[in-house]
């Protein structure tokens, strides 16, 4: 029986869908040892932020096909260790979006107006209306750092109020910019022109401790800095520093280097140009059952065969493209499963060629489907789409990817894989017909119309009278029957190849009596 297990809370809904499709365990509050201990039970998982997925829980998770995180990020969960392991990991990029986005702009409005110390000081009976004299966000000037999803509509609303929206992000091009009617800069000249400053980042080893001393210095005295994005981009210590010295104005964090935070953490010591929440941002019932439908939905789909949405760890595989390009990931795989078994172990190079329609396709998804035909052969089922492309770099294969958009000879253009191996080089192309009909068009160079089948023999031979007929009768006399045969040639009595389509696969001791026909110089079985 399929089972999913559930280790942090999740909206009913999420749960509702997963139940369609598997036994669903709620297990809540694990410890890692507990995880560790049962997760070999379960093929799926669904998390938040609660729980830690490290090397050592995937590494015993024998039969986890994928990871769910209801919500953006995955820190969480070791990536390249479900990687490597071909375990699948998906989030919601956009279900916490309006969430996240509206929790940053509720803290930049509490620090330009006081808010959470005006109201601690009525509960105390004060009424001190010159202490929390405020500022105007009109006409101020916010720095946005991350035009993402949400710092994009951060900026957009706070384009609304009449800020001014300068921003830093190293992957947003300057007419996209100004069509978000933002300003982009260098990072330290946001920081050092912003009245406001919102960050909107992942944490990476580029981006952790990014706000030190040195960055805060650069600030107005007068600024204030928003963190709803990730902990540990800022270095808290510098932060509470900046503050105590009155550096810079305020600050308002939802998200610590280490959560819950410290008990002993100095922030907790700052209390009036400082907002502390408890990573909120997502914590909407919108947000919440937005991320629980998305996330068990991909989790159903993966488990039912179909691909998910918004997997982080396969490169330029979206369900979109999986879904437009099916027979061409299909005719990808086959040849490079072929290819593994006409080129032999140890293939050295790779060299992915598409030509005319294919090359006007994302190339990433072809590569990555090539690889995955290509290693299937010497791994089973152990390689997929996740872990494909790791797979053949640990051993050391050279890929090289070539496009060429010049008319090939079939209108909906060629796959051309070439291979370096211990055997030679060896080469093979395929189409796809406007049916959706797959066809290899080559082998070694020897042109070819053959549709792919389960079982089939390939031989490379001297075209020469009588090499057919002993072929068919040694086949016959073993009982395999031949469905279709094909020869390709370029020169008459040269060198040939012939592809034959059989209902059965071939024995080794058949294979090695099929070697001792003369004229045939080699011979392949293959099993798709």
């Amino acid at each position: 029986m399929t089972k999913v297990l559930v280790s942090d809370p999740i909206d009913p809904a999420g749960i509702d869908i997963l139940s369609q499709v598997a036994q669903v365990d709620q297990r809540l509050g694990l410890s890692l040892n507990q995880l560790k201990d049962i997760i070999g039970d379960y093929d799926a998982l669904m998390i938040r932020s609660g729980t830690q997925v490290t090397e050592d829980v995937i590494a015993v998770a024998e039969r986890l096909r994928i990871i769910g995180r209801a919500g953006v990020g995955v820190d969480n969960v070791d990536v390249p260790a479900a990687t490597k392991r071909g375990v699948l990991v998906v989030n919601s990029p956009g279900g916490n979006t309006i969430a996240a986005a509206e929790h940053a702009l509720a803290l930049l409005f509490a620090l330009s107006r006081h808010i959470p110390q005006a109201h601690s000081s009525m509960h105390k009976g004060a009424w001190d209306r010159k202490k929390f004299v405020g500022n105007e966000l009109y006409k101020k000037k916010l720095g946005v750092v991350g035009l993402g999803k949400i710092g994009s509509h951060v900026a957009k609303v706070a384009n609304a109020l009449g800020m001014e929206v300068i921003a830093y992000d190293p992957f947003v091009s300057a007419d996209r910019a100004q069509q978000m009617q933002v300003v982009l800069m260098s990072i330290q000249n946001v920081f050092q022109e912003a009245d406001f400053i919102t960050l909107h980042l992942p944490r990476t080893p580029e981006t952790e401790n990014l706000v030190d001393a040195s960055l805060l210095a650069k600030m107005k005295p007068s600024a204030r800095l928003i963190n709803c994005a990730r902990g540990g981009i800022i270095s808290e210590n510098d932060l509470a520093q900046a503050l105590e010295s009155k550096v810079i104005a305020g600050a308002a964090l939802d998200v610590y280097a280490q959560e819950p935070l410290s008990k002993e953490s100095p922030l907790r010591t700052i209390e009036d140009r400082l907002v502390l929440t408890p990573h909120l941002g997502a914590s909407t019932a919108e947000a919440q059952e937005n991320v629980a439908i998305d996330v068990a939905e991909q989790i159903r789909d993966v488990l039912l065969g179909l691909p998910a949405r918004s997997a982080v760890n396969i490169p330029g595989l979206s369900a979109e493209i999986m879904d437009s390009l099916k027979p061409h990931l299909q005719l990808a795989e086959t040849l490079g499963l072929l290819a593994s078994q006409i080129a032999g172990p140890h293939i050295k190079k790779l060299e992915v060629r598409l030509q005319g329609e294919f090359a006007q396709h994302p190339s990433q998804p072809l590569v990555v489907a090539t690889l995955k035909g290509l290693l299937s052969t010497a791994l089973g089922d152990r390689i997929n789409y996740v872990n494909a492309s790791l797979e053949a770099k640990g051993r050391g294969i050279n890929i090289l990817e070539v496009k060429d958009e010049s008319s090939p000879d079939f209108s909906g253009g060629s796959l051309q894989l070439t291979t370096l191996s211990d055997d030679g080089s060896h080469s093979l192309a395929g189409t796809v017909f406007s049916d959706g009909e797959l066809r290899i068009t080559s082998i070694d160079e020897f042109p070819v119309n053959v549709a792919p089948s389960r079982y089939m023999l390939f031989t490379r031979h001297r075209d020469m009278p009588g090499i057919i007929g002993q072929l068919g009768s040694l086949l016959g006399s073993h009982n395999v029957n031949i469905a279709s045969m094909q020869v390709g040639r370029r020169i008459v009595r040269g060198e040939a190849v012939m592809v034959l389509s059989i209902d059965d696969p071939i024995p080794t001791e058949l294979l090695t009596s099929i070697l001792e026909i003369e004229g045939i110089n080699a011979a392949h079985p293959i099993t798709l």
